[in-house]
């Protein structure tokens, strides 16, 4: 079942007319002839608010299924929709961006990389038919970060299945603490996590070979240390997790801040701002205690800043 979208826009105002053709671009829509759109049914909620926009405007939108008469119109309809030349368009960008990465501090190559990360999720967003493109534009762009952690982080943990043990705080306290040195933002932040909410009285070791855990510390944030990865959540996010404060909504936002920044995924507004902080005291800061101690006020302000509710007001 297909969704059917006519609509005759406004004259003016000029920019509702290029919002709405813009609209109708983001949200993956077939063009059948002008002014006339399609997507299929279960994806064309979108069409309702672009209906409503038109009407309020002077113009005229009309909404209706589509039932294609035969297997051949059904593959015509679904032609339209055919993201290949998208997604190829994206892997066409990769060899510039290998060659620049070669070039550029760590910082520099991780934003590049979530850029193009998200590039490749805005294309996925209307690839409402997934095709062998799809999946071999994923392995490309998995090949892409193993890359990028090769140069500048051989000791990037990688993510274990499995769920995540609950502990209990009382069995954490005055603890020794290891994980690598020089830390960046996941590092950072369970740095922040075990000192503000979980052990009164912690230690930190800076490991520059991870098979060098001193005996009895709790090591974090690598492969074989108890608290890392596991599943599509970053460090961070599983020892918030393990320890029952992942309910708080502010540590949810700063984790969601952390797994972006560390591995990619779904943006936050806030991450551009965190990052180029602590980039910043990363450079100044050549000791790494000193480094957390400086990190600790940026995550303590980020924890205080108030969660904005979304606005129902419309631009």
């Amino acid at each position: 079942m297909w969704t059917l979208l006519l609509l005759t826009l406004p004259a003016q105002p000029a920019a509702v007319r290029l919002r709405v053709w813009r609209n109708l671009k983001a949200m993956g829509s077939g063009a059948l002839r002008d002014g006339a759109y399609v997507l299929p049914a279960p994806h064309s909620t979108a069409f309702t608010k672009v209906a409503e926009e038109v009407t309020e405007h002077g113009g005229t939108a009309f909404l209706a299924d589509l039932i294609p008469k035969s297997p051949e119109q059904e593959q015509e309809l679904a032609a339209l929709f055919d993201r290949t030349e998208s997604y190829t368009q994206w892997r066409d960008t990769l060899p510039a961006l290998r060659k620049d990465i070669e070039a550029v501090p760590e910082g520099d190559a991780r934003r590049r990389f979530r850029s193009t990360s998200e590039a490749l999720q805005a294309i996925e967003r209307i690839d409402f038919f997934p095709s062998e493109a799809r999946d071999q534009a994923n392995t490309e762009l998995a090949l892409l970060r193993r890359d990028i952690d090769a140069r500048f982080a051989t000791d990037e943990p990688l993510a274990h299945p499995g769920d995540v043990p609950a502990q209990s705080l009382k069995n954490f306290q005055n603890k020794r603490w290891a994980t690598r040195a020089r830390p960046w933002v996941d590092r950072l932040a369970c740095a922040w996590l075990i000192g503000r909410f979980i052990d009164k009285q912690p230690t930190f070791v800076w490991l520059k070979d991870i098979a060098k855990v001193p005996r009895g510390a709790i090591g974090y944030d690598f492969d074989g240390a108890q608290f890392t990865h596991i599943g599509s959540l970053v460090s961070f996010e599983v020892m918030a997790t393990s320890f029952g404060l992942h309910e708080d909504p502010r540590l949810r936002r700063i984790g969601a801040i952390v797994h972006f920044l560390d591995v990619g995924g779904m943006p936050v507004s806030e991450a551009a701002g965190l990052e180029c902080v602590l980039s910043g005291l990363r450079d100044m800061h050549a000791d790494d205690d000193a480094l957390i101690e400086a990190s600790n006020v940026i995550f303590d302000a980020l924890y205080a800043t108030p969660i904005q509710q979304p606005s129902s007001r419309r631009g």
